[in-house]
């Protein structure tokens, strides 16, 4: 009788390469195969650490017969790692589907902790980390996402989403109509030589963006109804380049 293998969820660095845990590198390096979102960033991180394994890519337009694939060799013994792009396996990831028919499959699920960039932008944002809600990405029609808004507007939490550069000053100013003008923070490029945070009221903000080109995905972190600081004289903080 086969013995069943084990898929590692494995976190890699959100940006400075430095973050990536022993443990992490370890594991990929033990591993028979390595499941990815994109085989040549992927390759690039192994490369980097000289590390050299097989690449399997799995995303959202992945057919089922590559996740059964995977499944079955898994359920033969073999031991796999997967990676995403960027940061924590499963947080606006497609690897959800993944991990649930292995879990049926009866197959070992080990989680490699290390690096998340909603985790990173909260931390640093100065609103309360004691309990907090991640969103993750808003829809991206203009109705549906006010409407996602409004259902949240109630909500104690702080909360945070990620946003595009190509939405990100919208998503601000309904977030301003709907929320009112409350204290937040968005961060991008973190760990990265260009990273920056601006802190303020959601006005201030959406001043700041309205001056200046954008780009980068964002991490936007916004006080919760209980946390609403209306009134706030603050101006903005920019984050420096490191």
């Amino acid at each position: 009788m086969s013995v069943s293998g084990v898929l590692y969820l494995v976190a890699t660095p959100i940006g400075n390469l430095g973050d990536i845990t022993f443990r992490a590198v370890q594991t990929l390096r033990e591993v028979d195969f390595v499941i990815c979102e994109d085989s040549r960033r992927s390759g690039m991180l192994l490369k980097h650490f000289e590390i050299k394994k097989p690449l399997r890519s799995f995303h959202d337009h992945s057919s089922k017969s590559k996740q059964e694939s995977v499944i079955h060799e898994l359920k033969e013994g073999r031991r796999a790692a997967y990676i995403t792009d960027a940061g924590t396996p499963l947080i606006s990831d497609p690897g959800f589907t993944l991990v649930r028919d292995a879990l049926e499959a009866g197959i070992r699920i080990e989680s490699i902790p290390g690096p998340s960039a909603f985790v990173n932008a909260l931390v640093i944002s100065g609103l309360p980390t004691h309990s907090f809600a991640f969103i993750g990405y808003l829809p991206q029609k203009e109705k549906a996402r006010r409407d996602a808004l409004h259902e949240l507007q109630d909500e104690p939490r702080t909360l945070i989403f990620y946003e595009s550069p190509y939405r990100l000053l919208r998503t601000l100013e309904d977030m301003r109509d709907i929320f009112g003008d409350r204290e937040a923070s968005v961060s991008r490029e973190m760990t990265k030589k260009f990273e920056e945070t601006v802190r303020g009221n959601l006005s201030e903000i959406s001043a700041y963006f309205e001056k200046r080109k954008i780009l980068g995905e964002w991490v936007i972190v916004i006080a919760g109804k209980a946390h609403n600081f209306v009134g706030s004289k603050r101006r903005p903080s920019v984050g420096f380049e490191l």
